[in-house]
């Protein structure tokens, strides 16, 4: 299963080591289980998005554990692939970029076909295979048609998607340079959330988050005097606050780290897909580590 992770410190900018890749318990490790890519994406100081991505696991990749060592954001997007629709390839690896937003993705979507229809002309914003860049490409467009506003254009998209299309999974984050968005949807794929007061649940502690299963790891030694909102597909450390995410919310954390979450699509799929429907790599693609 493709693993996701976000965070914002905004307004402040945060210097932090992706994944301590000489732990046991690292995402380089993980990689070994979701070999198909490896993403980071961040902003520079002028807003300026920057992707480090390579279709192989981290393990394999020496730049981006050099990449993951120096990055400084405010807002952060990581990703590691599992693949179920395209190649591998580059250019099907996220994170992705459009209108200088950033976006990943963990889930099947079905009916390409009938969704780059839908895109029309805005189908040229995807440039790889992946069931995921249309979804953004969806997104991107419905921001667009509601102004600029992310969370009513991610309403209008996944709204679509779901009224029309075969979904098992589509659990998301979009981030920008000072904000986030992330979505739950449904209950397939858990999607936890955590609001990390400066220096955490014990008041005097730098980042140093550890997945229960061992399949994320992230240190930031700025964190232990700022406070920041996590997002990750499982909870990473002991941390009594960590939540699960409803099925259909819509989480968005502001460029002061104010946070808001409402559910957006209450009702399931209307086409609703079971593992048992999907093609066999999609399939393997979706079970848990």
């Amino acid at each position: 299963m493709c693993r996701l992770f976000g965070l914002s410190s905004a307004p402040r900018r945060t210097r932090a080591t992706f994944w301590l890749l000489d732990a046991p318990d690292s995402l380089s490790e993980q990689s070994h289980d979701d070999p198909d890519g490896t993403g980071l994406g961040y902003f520079t100081a002028d807003g300026t998005p920057e992707v480090h991505k390579a279709p192989l696991a981290a393990y394999e990749d020496r730049a981006f554990t050099q990449e993951a060592r120096n990055v400084e954001s405010e807002t952060f997007l990581a990703h590691v692939r599992f693949a179920s629709t395209g190649s591998l390839d580059i250019r099907n690896t996220h994170p992705f970029e459009q209108d200088g937003r950033l976006f990943a993705h963990n889930g099947v979507v079905e009916g390409l076909d009938r969704l780059d229809e839908h895109l029309g002309e805005d189908r040229a914003l995807v440039r790889g295979d992946t069931d995921s860049e249309r979804c953004f490409a969806l997104v991107t467009r419905e921001i667009r048609r509601n102004g600029g506003d992310v969370a009513a254009g991610i309403e209008s998209a996944v709204g679509w998607i779901a009224e029309n299309l075969p979904v098992y999974a589509l659990n998301l984050i979009l981030t920008t340079p000072h904000e986030l968005w992330a979505l739950r949807y449904p209950e397939t794929h858990r999607l936890y959330t955590l609001r990390r007061h400066a220096g955490g649940h014990h008041g005097t502690r730098h980042l140093d988050h550890s997945g229960s299963d061992g399949h994320l790891r992230v240190h930031s030694a700025h964190l232990a005097d700022s406070p920041a909102v996590v997002v990750a597909s499982e909870r990473m450390d002991d941390n009594p606050q960590w939540r699960l995410m409803e099925p259909g919310e819509l989480l968005h954390v502001g460029p002061d780290l104010h946070a808001t979450h409402h559910v957006v699509l209450p009702d399931p799929p209307a086409h609703r897909l079971t593992l048992a429907d999907l093609r066999p790599d999609a399939a393997a693609s979706q079970k848990a580590a």
